[in-house]
């Protein structure tokens, strides 16, 4: 358990919480609860219905889809904050690495804050725009690679030749049909 000093420092240094003021943070450290969790347990899966934002405090957790890992998060690293705007099922599940230990921030407390400091809504739409950014990167890196491999798999020509199919001009003709 951390003291509420180290939860007002550790908040402090979590991406989407900086900029803020902090009065806002100590309210904020103060209201969210720490859950620990175990080696290789399942936070939440994709599907569920979601109204709670998790940073990690300590640990590690795997963000996947099926058994497709989509992301690694660590220490000062947030989660599962989409459901909180939107209230639509999880998108990914995420399972824990090792040991856990989370801050929780529920969608209702969120709101609050919201009213309260408008500029943690502007932070954590610069983490969900940096995500987007960060997946279509590792998308277009993996599509390179994927059709690098497809070149160099063909054998030499057949990448720039078509089959000879010698079709007649009159499709019945050709046994086509």
């Amino acid at each position: 358990m951390l003291t509420s000093v180290e939860r007002l420092l550790f908040v402090r240094g979590v991406p989407i919480f900086k900029e803020l003021r902090d009065d806002f943070l100590v309210r904020l450290a103060s209201i969210m609860e720490e859950l620990s969790f175990p080696t290789r347990h399942t936070i939440f899966q994709q599907g569920e219905e979601g109204r709670s934002l998790y940073i990690v405090v300590k640990g590690q957790v795997r963000v996947h889809i099926g058994q497709q890992d989509i992301d690694r998060l660590g220490e000062g690293d947030a989660f599962g904050e989409m459901a909180l705007f939107d209230s639509e099922p999880r998108s990914a599940s995420v399972s824990t690495l090792d040991d856990c230990e989370c801050l929780v921030l529920t969608q209702q407390q969120l709101y609050e804050a919201v009213d309260e400091t408008p500029g943690i809504a502007v932070n954590i739409i610069r983490l969900l725009s940096r995500r987007i950014r960060e997946l279509n990167a590792r998308i277009s890196e993996e599509e390179a690679e994927n059709r690098r491999l497809t070149t160099m798999l063909q054998p030499p020509g057949a990448a720039h030749s078509l089959p000879n199919l010698n079709y007649a001009a009159n499709p019945a003709q050709s046994g086509i049909f």
